[in-house]
């Protein structure tokens, strides 16, 4: 299949607007230069032409931009199938993605933030290829972490979040104590 190589600049581009979505829409792959919005011009085109579903592997080490390139697709999908109350699906998608980096992210060697869990992202069209819905699934890849954590680096964010707010008048019940105090250091 296709292969796109992208590097995250960790600053905004001016790439990634409603004008390069539509420069990119129609277009056939290899016309244009290497982009997401080729990809999933290609995904898009190859669905509405084969009525087949399509998938897109977004890979990468933690910080290299997998969430923000998952973003810009689901954004070029919505703007090319001009599913006006969808527009902004990737917002409604992604707005679960503070709690899934709680309850999935941890301090490792390498990244203080670092993500270690998968996501996998399904988009529901219709039969006018408009969007109609999106379901996202996460799976922990690394369950092992909640027992043991190797030297210097640290359990899911979640356990500490918790104990942070153990004083809360909420997490009473829970009978948490500080992280020090719990041995999650």
């Amino acid at each position: 299949g296709i292969i796109l190589v992208a590097i995250n600049p960790y600053k905004q581009l001016p790439i990634y607007g409603d004008a390069i979505i539509h420069a990119y829409s129609g277009q056939n792959m290899g016309d244009m230069d290497p982009h997401i919005f080729a990809v999933a011009e290609e995904a898009y085109k190859q669905m509405a032409r084969n009525n087949k579903n399509q998938s897109i592997i977004v890979s990468g080490e933690s910080g290299a931009g997998k969430t923000v390139s998952a973003r810009y697709t689901m954004r070029y999908f919505a703007t090319v199938s001009k599913s006006s109350s969808n527009a902004h699906v990737e917002n409604k998608v992604l707005a679960s993605n503070p709690i899934t980096e709680a309850v999935g992210n941890a301090k490792t060697t390498r990244n203080d933030n670092s993500s270690r869990f998968g996501k996998y992202t399904e988009i529901s069209f219709d039969q006018s290829y408009q969007i109609i819905g999106a379901n996202m699934r996460t799976y922990l890849l690394e369950k092992s972490r909640v027992v043991f954590q190797v030297e210097n680096e640290r359990n899911y964010h979640i356990f500490y979040q918790l104990c942070a707010s153990a004083m809360q008048p909420e997490y009473e019940h829970l009978k948490l104590g500080r992280s020090q105090e719990n041995n999650l250091l």
